[in-house]
């Protein structure tokens, strides 16, 4: 025993073994030669380290890759992990875009009290497509062309075909789009969250310098005594954009064909000046001239004005008349002349209302006018459908003097898209040839239409292909004026539907209609559902 034992390699000794010591039950090298224990210490400068068995003759890559190699349990190659599922750019960054706040010096070259202007615009940076547009707000009466600079587009960065990326922008740098350059000073919260998790630091905000000009308006001014007169200037600013409106009739009945005509005068507080515009009634009769008179300034009387004022090619100035009409003379309940025109005043607005009762403390009611027999209206009635087309097209072009198409339930299409309910129908016909026939009824949930198509029979004699192409079906014995058309509830197993003069008994129908019907049974009768389910259940 003891020869086998060194036969073998002593494993007869060691009991943990979990095979019994025989031959064909242990494993060995027959070419290995040597037996002996290589040391695993080494000493060096008089301390023991620790050698590493069999990295001798190894390289570095290879001892890396040893490293990194992950061992597995299983026999034969690992099972690759499923991938991973794949999302667009223009899906996982929809509707995320970076906002970066810039400004770029405008050189003016013809002004003597500046030299440049500074303007703010805002860059937006659209991560779907990597595309940039350059905006500028727009500013109130500043008498420069603002708003998008440019368009969203991608912008090229140099002449290599590069274009400008979001890793390229950052907060204190400049970015030169088409030849401008513009000096990025801050960024939004979501600008600044997105650079820092893609591991890029953004430089600290900066302030926008001040426009020149800007500041030199704000500076103060020298003081000065106001004249008594009142300020055109200080007009301007102060009333623009209020307008005293009055509703006011002209009576022409004196004359020939003459009536009752209703007019809206506009007083403009900012220059004093008066509109009058027509108010305009359907089938009145007179010719569409919206302004009688245009904005003005009305003087009192006309009787003043020289005689020998050529008034055919100049227009009445402040020099030929001195009394205007103002808003002191414009009060409701009077009659005011204008252009030898008396009109009355029987109504205003809640604004003159309120202004007159503040700054001249009158209180104004409205006037109640007969403006003549008004005509009735005619009642407009849609007439019976003449068999052409389909009653929603027909409807539709008695709505609009041009023919559009009938509006489309938008929702319930996107809803119910691509959504079909099938069933298995058999003709019933006297003729013998068309006893056996069958069809497949394909009822769309979005347009509410159903289509039918024959199915290939052998040795039928007939042609496979569609039989009605898709269409809403009218029931048998409703009017056409107000139809009822053919829907799920009515389509039962062992019902009769009866298509332009043919009828058709419904015998089967998918799986899909049977979940369908259950998941709204709300809208479905019970007995239509209960049919479907008996066929299924038998299956």
């Amino acid at each position: 025993s003891s020869g086998i034992n060194a036969e073998y390699g002593g494993t007869m000794g060691d009991s943990s073994t979990a095979l019994p010591f025989l031959p064909g039950y242990t494993f060995g090298d027959p070419t290995k030669s040597s037996y002996h224990r290589s040391q695993t210490l080494s000493y060096k400068n008089g301390f023991s380290i620790p050698r590493t068995q069999g990295a001798e003759g190894l390289t570095v890559a290879e001892i890396d890759e040893l490293a990194k190699t992950q061992p597995s349990l299983t026999y034969g190659q690992a099972k690759p992990e499923p991938p991973q599922d794949f999302v667009p750019a223009h899906v996982a960054f929809d509707k995320k875009v970076l906002l970066f706040n810039a400004y770029f010096k405008q050189t003016l070259n013809e002004s003597d009290k500046e030299y440049y202007r500074v303007r703010p615009v805002k860059i937006y940076y659209y991560l779907e497509d990597d595309s940039i547009s350059v905006v500028e707000p727009i500013v109130e009466n500043s008498g420069i062309p603002q708003g998008k600079l440019i368009k969203r587009q991608r912008l090229p960065k140099n002449d290599q075909g590069e274009h400008w990326q979001w890793k390229d922008l950052n907060v204190g740098t400049n970015v030169v789009f088409y030849g401008k350059t513009f000096h990025i000073n801050s960024c939004n919260n979501y600008t600044k969250e997105f650079m820092s998790s893609e591991g890029i630091m953004l430089n600290p905000d900066e302030e926008c310098p001040p426009d020149p000009y800007t500041l030199s308006r704000t500076e103060p001014q020298h003081s000065y005594v106001t004249p008594p007169t009142f300020d055109k200037l200080k007009q301007f600013i102060q009333l623009d954009r209020q307008v005293l409106r009055f509703h006011a009739v002209w009576d022409d009945r004196n004359n020939m064909f003459g009536t009752m005509r209703p007019y809206t005068l506009h007083y403009y507080r900012v220059d004093d000046t008066i509109e009058i515009r027509e108010q305009r009634q359907p089938n009145d009769g007179h010719d569409p001239f919206p302004v009688l008179i245009g904005r003005r300034k009305i003087p009192k009387s006309r009787g003043s004005i020289p005689s020998n004022f050529p008034s055919a090619v100049m227009e009445i100035s402040e020099h030929e008349i001195q009394d205007w009409l103002h808003e002191k003379d414009l009060r409701v309940g009077e009659t005011v002349v204008i252009m030898d025109r008396p009109f009355f005043l029987y109504d205003c607005d809640d604004f003159t209302r309120s202004y007159y009762e503040q700054v001249y403390g009158a209180r104004f009611h409205p006037i109640p006018i007969e403006l003549g027999e008004r005509k009735c209206e005619v009642k407009k009635e849609i007439p019976p459908y003449n068999g052409f087309g389909s009653p929603q097209d027909s409807k539709q072009n008695c709505l609009a003097l041009i023919a559009q198409p009938p509006k489309k339930d938008v929702m319930k299409m996107l809803e119910n898209d691509l959504k079909i309910l099938r069933y298995a129908v058999v003709m019933e016909s006297p003729q013998p040839e068309n006893k056996n026939r069958r069809f497949i009824i394909s009822y769309s949930l979005a347009k509410d239409e159903m289509q039918i198509y024959e199915p290939h029979q052998r040795n039928a004699g007939i042609i496979e292909g569609k039989f009605l192409e898709y269409s809403q079906i009218r029931k048998p014995g409703t009017s056409v004026d107000n139809p009822e058309y053919y829907t799920p509830a009515d389509f039962a197993i062992g019902a009769t539907i009866e298509v332009f003069s043919r009828k058709f008994k419904i015998v089967d129908c998918d799986l899909y209609v049977l979940k369908y019907l259950e998941a709204n049974a709300s809208k479905f009768p019970a007995a239509t559902i209960e049919s479907i389910r008996a066929i299924h259940s038998d299956k």
